[in-house]
């Protein structure tokens, strides 16, 4: 499913990332481009690291709509 519009970035490219060692929206941004366009997409790219890492390993401040 496509989580990215903006980039064409899937929940499966995303759970790769995490799988490799992203822990942060801001690592996702620099590896994939999440949330670089419109940020709409931000939310659901942190629940899906969510999955993965624990939620007091993560800085949800990092989570930031593009304007």
């Amino acid at each position: 499913m496509y989580v990215c519009i903006c980039n064409g970035i899937t929940d499966r490219q995303i759970r790769e990332a995490v799988a490799s060692g992203a822990t942060s929206l801001e690592e996702l941004h620099d590896t994939l481009g999440v949330a670089s366009q419109c940020g709409s997409c931000g939310e659901h790219a942190l629940s899906l690291i969510n999955e993965f890492v624990p939620a007091q390993n993560l800085d949800e401040s990092l989570f930031h709509a593009v304007a």
